[in-house]
């Protein structure tokens, strides 16, 4: 169940959204003024938060700008300060979305699950990337991409790559490339490994230089330090 904290000091409201959030099957957390919601926020860890700015002791800004140095979690702020300039403020500290009073709640659930679509997307596609240098190497779909550019390579570069940037400064011997990638399916000597190398560091050009060939054993791509 996710779980979204709410910093409102005006308890009828406060009270309302939560009422309503609850009856949304989310779980909810409040708080009355900005420094309870920073304290809450550290101890509870919600998956959104829905921020006022005019809170007590500090406000909803200061409250993001708190959030914003040590997470991404999304922050939906609700003001009655609903002019250009206030959005702008809080779009500039990253905020999520903005939402004016008096509230609608129809229209805040259609926003708070639309920052979280958002968010699930954005982060099953960070975890499905594996980078290193200017390569970018896309989980599961045999991608590679290089500055922008997709660059085409036969599944076994692809896995071979993947290999190298799953182990940066290791040595892969050629024994264990075919073991693991070639497994049953091949029985040919080890240069077949060398050929796959020569190939894939070609395709890669300038970055290709960063896998070593290490005399007598195998490969291993150059740690970032």
């Amino acid at each position: 169940m996710q779980k979204i904290l709410i910093v409102e000091d005006d308890l009828d409201i406060q009270e309302m959204i939560q009422f309503f959030l609850e009856d949304q099957n989310y779980q909810v957390c409040v708080a009355d003024d900005g420094v309870e919601g920073v304290a809450i926020f550290n101890k509870e860890h919600p998956d959104m938060v829905l921020l006022d700015i005019m809170l007590p002791k500090m406000d909803g800004y200061a409250v993001c700008e708190i959030i914003r140095q040590s997470s991404n979690v999304p922050i939906i702020m609700i003001s009655a300060l609903s002019s250009e300039t206030d959005q702008i403020k809080g779009f500039e500290l990253q905020i999520d979305d903005y939402i004016p009073k008096p509230i609608s709640l129809p229209l805040m659930i259609k926003k708070i699950e639309a920052v979280f679509r958002r968010y699930n997307k954005k982060e099953e596609t960070e975890n499905n990337q594996m980078w290193y240098r200017e390569i970018c190497l896309i989980i599961g779909n045999y991608r590679v991409i290089i500055n922008g550019e997709s660059i085409d390579l036969t599944q076994k570069e692809y896995e071979i790559l993947k290999e190298l940037m799953e182990h940066p400064g290791a040595v892969i011997s050629r024994e264990s490339f075919l073991n693991r990638l070639w497994k049953y399916e091949f029985y040919g000597d080890e240069r077949a490994v060398d050929n796959h190398i020569k190939n894939l560091r070609k395709k890669l050009g300038s970055l290709g230089n960063y896998i070593e060939t290490v005399r007598g054993v195998g490969y291993r791509l150059e740690k970032v330090h």
